[in-house]
């Protein structure tokens, strides 16, 4: 294995502990930072030139792009906040195409899940315009790094 194949599967260590960070944060402080979200991307470019991947990147940034389009409309609706529109956003340029349904449908029970917990009482729900709302990070956060320990996300061979 080479030294750059090496320090790609680091890079995906250093973002799990990132993504374990902003998640923790959004349940705290239901905040998603913009610096955090800014590190998560440059990771990403990081990890797309050291592993290969950087041949393959356009698609990554386009579904990116897009999904960003589709989530400022719900953004615009007030169903999802700014930092969960942000954090999406570059965890699709993680994920790209091709391993975009395993993080979605990962995020889709870690979302149930969290919903459930709410309703319970287990974890802390925020009001706001009399609609209490979750964090989104912890859900997003778990998806993409099932995603990377599925080994969806991995150098090129």
């Amino acid at each position: 294995m080479g030294a750059s194949m090496t320090l790609s599967y680091w890079v995906l260590v250093a973002t799990a502990v990132t993504l374990f960070w902003v998640a923790l944060t959004d349940l705290r402080e239901f905040k998603i930072r913009n610096d955090v979200v800014l590190v998560l991307a440059g990771l990403f470019l990081l990890h797309a030139i050291l592993s290969g991947r950087w041949v393959e990147i356009h698609w990554n940034i386009g579904l990116a792009v897009l999904m960003l389009a589709v989530m400022i409309y719900f953004y615009a609706q007030r169903l999802m906040g700014g930092g969960d529109v942000k954090l999406l956003a570059v965890t699709f340029l993680w994920t790209g195409p091709w391993c975009a349904l395993p993080f979605a449908l990962l995020m889709l029970i870690g979302v149930c899940l969290h919903t459930a917990a709410a309703r319970l009482g287990w974890v802390a729900v925020q009001e706001h315009d009399g609609r209490k709302r979750i964090p989104l990070a912890p859900s997003i956060a778990g998806a993409l790094i099932g995603t990377i320990m599925s080994g969806c996300i991995r150098p090129m061979v």
